[in-house]
C-alpha cells in the first residue's frame, strides 16, 4: 500500500518461499508509527494506514460491507508495499460516491459502469468497486459486467487465490477461502475455481499468470499450465492494449524468463508474440549452432545487470536539488513502459546523476529488457546453410528491426518505444569488428550519432549480447568495448560529441547560397553533417567553402 510519492524497488528478501518481492519495502515509504497493527495471523509487524480504517467504519456506519481486496492483501504477506489500495463493498457506485465524496479529499467515477469510484485521502489513492462477477462472451473483447451479492461471490470470480483474499472492515478479519496464504507460502499460482472457468471469463487471465510468475517469482499448478495450453487461442479475443500491457508487465518483472516461458509452453506466444518461439530454430547432427532461444533469455537476464535501482538516482536528485533534471549523461530517449523521456540538454557542465560503474539506465528498463528480448527476431527468416556446414544469419539485423516494428505497432505501443526498440534491434551488431580492425575517429562519432538518445541503452545490450563460454574471447570482447567507450568519452570532452550538428546552421546555409527555404537545404545540411562527421570540426570559413564546393556539383547552381 502506496502514498502517491514515488516508490522503489525492494532490496530485502521474500517473505514467502518461491515468491521474490519487486515493491518497495514498507518501512521505506511510511512511518510505521502511523499504520494500524493488524491482529494475530498476519505477518509480524503488517499494518494498514489509518484511511483504510476510516473508511471503513464510514461504510460501517452508513450499513454497508467494506473489505480491503486483492493485491494489498497479497502483499502484506509478501513484506512488501501494494502500489494500490482497493476495496469491495456491496453498496453501488452511487452509494459509494455519497457515503466518501465528502470525507475524500477528491474523487473521480472513471470507473464507474464497471463499478468503481476512486477517491484520493491524504496522499493515498482509494480505489472502491461493488461486488462483481464479470465474464465474456464468447466471441467479445469486452466483459458483461454485473453486480454481485457477497464478498464470497466476488472472491470467487478473482484471478488467483493469491488475490481472492480480504480483510473485512473495520473488523480486520481475515476472509481467505481458497487458501491464498497457504499458496504464498508454497509458490504457487492456482484458481479459485477451476482454470477452465476462470480462463473462459478473461482469457487475459492466462497473460497474468505468466506475469505473476514473472514479478512473484511464483510457481504455477499444473492444472493451470494445461488449461493455459488447452485454451491458448482464446487469448485473440483480447484488444492488443490489454496484452501489451500484461506483457510490458511480465518483461519488467524480476524473473522475465519464468512468464517468457510459460508463455512458450503453453502456446500463448504463438497469438501474442509469435517471433518468440520461432526462436526455438531446429538442429540436426550436421547443422549445430547456438540455441537463439535459450540466448535470447540470457541476454535479456544480462541485460538486467547493466540496471541500476531506480531509488539511488532519486535519492541523488532529493540531494541535488540544484542539478539538471535531465538524469544520466545520456540516457534520453523512450521511458520503459513506452512514453518519451525529456531530452532537454540542460547546462553543460551541470552535474548530473553517475549510474554504479557497469550500469546505465534506472531498473526496470521495458525498452533495453525488450530489445535483448528481440534482438535476434530476424535469425529465423536469414537462416542459411552454407556448404562448408556453417549457419548464418546475414542482415539479421535490419531484417529483425522491421519484424520488431511490426509486432510492436500489432500490440499498439507508441511511436517513440516503437523507434527506440527497433533501433537497438538494428544496432546490436555494429560494435563486432571493432576489436580486431579499430575504428576511426569518424566511425566513432556515426556509432554515437546513429544511436542518438539510445546509446546507453545500445552499450548495455552490445555488453549484454556476449554469452560465449569461451572465457578469453569474452573478456577480449568487453575490452574492446571498454576501449571504444573511453574513445567516446575522449572525443566527446573534444568535440562535444552528443550533439553532434554542422558547423553552419540552416540560415547561414541559405544567406552564403542565396537560396530560399526548401529541400536543397535539407540536403546541404545533411552534406555538412555527414562533412562534420568524417572530419571532426571546422571552423567556419572551412565549413563554407566546403559548402561552397558541393554547391558547384548540384544541378541547382546552375543559372
Amino acid at each position: 500500500m502506496n502514498p502517491t510519492a514515488p516508490s522503489s524497488p525492494s532490496s530485502g528478501s521474500p517473505a514467502r518461499a518461491g515468491v521474490q518481492p519487486s515493491g518497495g519495502d514498507l518501512a521505506d515509504l511510511v512511518d510505521r508509527t502511523d499504520l494500524v497493527a493488524l491482529p494475530v495471523g498476519f505477518p509480524t509487524g503488517a499494518g494498514l494506514p489509518p484511511v483504510v480504517l476510516e473508511l471503513g467504519r464510514l461504510f460501517e456506519s452508513a450499513g454497508h460491507e467494506l473489505s480491503l481486496v486483492g493485491g494489498p492483501v497479497r502483499d502484506l504477506f509478501l513484506g512488501r508495499v501494494s502500489p494500490d489500495l482497493d476495496f469491495t463493498t456491496d453498496a453501488d457506485p452511487d452509494v459509494t460516491l455519497r457515503i466518501a465524496r465528502k470525507w475524500a479529499d477528491a474523487h473521480w467515477d472513471i470507473g464507474r459502469k464497471f463499478g468503481t469510484i476512486g477517491f484520493s485521502k491524504g496522499g493515498w489513492q482509494l480505489e472502491v468497486t461493488t461486488y462483481r462477477a464479470e465474464k465474456y462472451d464468447r466471441d467479445s473483447r469486452k466483459p458483461q459486467v454485473a453486480f454481485g451479492d457477497s464478498l464470497e461471490e466476488d472472491l470467487l470470480r478473482r484471478d488467483f487465490t493469491v488475490n481472492a483474499m480480504a480483510i473485512r472492515l473495520p473488523s480486520l478479519d481475515l476472509v481467505d477461502l481458497f487458501g491464498g496464504v497457504k499458496d504464498l507460502a508454497a509458490g504457487l499460482l492456482r484458481t479459485p475455481g477451476t482454470p477452465e472457468d476462470s480462463f473462459s471469463d478473461d482469457p487475459l487471465r492466462m497473460m497474468r499468470a505468466a506475469r505473476f510468475a514473472s514479478q512473484l517469482g511464483i510457481g504455477v499448478d499444473p492444472s493451470v499450465v494445461e488449461a493455459m495450453t488447452e485454451m491458448a487461442e482464446r487469448i485473440t479475443i483480447i484488444s492488443a492494449e490489454r496484452v501489451r500491457d500484461e506483457l510490458v508487465k511480465l518483461v519488467n518483472g524480476t524473473r522475465p524468463r519464468d512468464g517468457l516461458n510459460l508463455l512458450v509452453d503453453t502456446g500463448l506466444a504463438e497469438h501474442v508474440l509469435p517471433e518468440l518461439p520461432a526462436l526455438e530454430l531446429e538442429t540436426d547432427e550436421h547443422h549445430r549452432h547456438k540455441d537463439v532461444y535459450e540466448h535470447s533469455l540470457t541476454v535479456l537476464e544480462q541485460a538486467m545487470d547493466h540496471e541500476y535501482p531506480a531509488e539511488l538516482e532519486e535519492r541523488w536528485k532529493a540531494e541535488h536539488p540544484e542539478a539538471s533534471a535531465d538524469g544520466p549523461a545520456g540516457a534520453g530517449g523512450p521511458t520503459q513502459g513506452g512514453g518519451p523521456a525529456d531530452d532537454r540538454e540542460g547546462e553543460a557542465d551541470a552535474e548530473r546523476f553517475a549510474p554504479p560503474s557497469g550500469t546505465y539506465v534506472a531498473a526496470p528498463d521495458f525498452v533495453l529488457r525488450f530489445a535483448a528480448l528481440m534482438h535476434d527476431v530476424g535469425k529465423p527468416a536469414t537462416r542459411r546453410f552454407e556448404p562448408n556446414g556453417a549457419v548464418t544469419f546475414r542482415h539479421h539485423d535490419v531484417v529483425g528491426a522491421k519484424l520488431v516494428k511490426q509486432r510492436m505497432r500489432a500490440l499498439k505501443f507508441d511511436n517513440d518505444t516503437i523507434k527506440a526498440v527497433a533501433r537497438l534491434v538494428e544496432l546490436h551488431m555494429r560494435f563486432y569488428g571493432y576489436g580486431d580492425a579499430g575504428w576511426t575517429d569518424s566511425a566513432v562519432r556515426r556509432y554515437v550519432a546513429d544511436a542518438g538518445p539510445v546509446l546507453p541503452r545500445l552499450h548495455a545490450l552490445t555488453r549484454s549480447d556476449v554469452t560465449t563460454r569461451n572465457r578469453r574471447k569474452a573478456e577480449r570482447l568487453a575490452f574492446a568495448y571498454d576501449d571504444l567507450e573511453r574513445r567516446m568519452v575522449e572525443i566527446a570532452e573534444r568535440e562535444e560529441l552528443q550533439a553532434v550538428r554542422p558547423d553552419l546552421d540552416g540560415s547561414q546555409v541559405m544567406r552564403i547560397l542565396g537560396i530560399k527555404p526548401g529541400p536543397v537545404v535539407g540536403r546541404a545540411y545533411q552534406h555538412l553533417l555527414e562533412y562534420r562527421l568524417d572530419e571532426g570540426p571546422h571552423d567556419e570559413e572551412t565549413a563554407t567553402a566546403e559548402l561552397l564546393r558541393w554547391w558547384a556539383e548540384q544541378p541547382e547552381s546552375v543559372r
